[in-house]
Formats: C-alpha cells, sequence, structure tokens
C-alpha cells in the first residue's frame, strides 16, 4: 500500500485569541516563512506581533469560519474522505493500492 499525503500550513483550532496567537506564533517563528536571523524573528513575532496581531485575526477568521470549523481543515479533510471513497478500487498503479491522507504543519 502506498499513500499521497495532502499537506498545507494549517489554521488555528478556533478563533478565540489564544488559538490564534499559539498557530501565528508556531507559523511565524517558522525560519522558512520569516528569513531573518532567529533573535530578530523572535524580537518581532514574540515583542510586537503577538502583542497585537492575535485579537485582529481572530476578528478575521471569525468572519469566514463555519460551524465545524476551519473552512481551509474542513474542505482538507472532506476532499481526502472523498478521494479516499472514490479511489478506492480504481487508485490501483501497477500493484499498490494507493490511499490519501491529510497533514498540516502547524
Amino acid at each position: 500500500m502506498k499513500g499521497i499525503l495532502l499537506n498545507n500550513l494549517g489554521s488555528p483550532d478556533s478563533t478565540e485569541t489564544k488559538d490564534v496567537k499559539k498557530y501565528l506564533g508556531e507559523f511565524l517563528m517558522d525560519e522558512r516563512v520569516i528569513d531573518i536571523p532567529f533573535w530578530k524573528r523572535w524580537i518581532l513575532i514574540k515583542g510586537i506581533i503577538l502583542k497585537i496581531r492575535p485579537k485582529k485575526s481572530g476578528t478575521a477568521y471569525k468572519k469566514i469560519w463555519w460551524k465545524e470549523g476551519s473552512p481551509l481543515v474542513v474542505i482538507s479533510e472532506r476532499f481526502t474522505k472523498k478521494s479516499n471513497q472514490k479511489n478506492r478500487y480504481s487508485c490501483r498503479i501497477g500493484h499498490a493500492l494507493w490511499f490519501y491522507e491529510y497533514g498540516k504543519r502547524y
């Protein structure tokens, strides 16, 4: 059995300020997202951005949030489930059965 990983950067667990702050902290502290020396990134993110941005971002997330959760996560999970159902028997390549799995970085 082989698999295809459908991956994205993720989303906060909820629109609450604490969850948005946690997500932004993990996401923005990644050196591949903001490519500056660690100490500068730490001051920028922990000292400035995470003090003001989570509440504003939480408000913005509330405008697009679905009952089921983050649209990005919900759509990704639905796509994964539908792809596995549709391809359960038809996605054989050679002798291997392929399946889809969803993952998020943060």
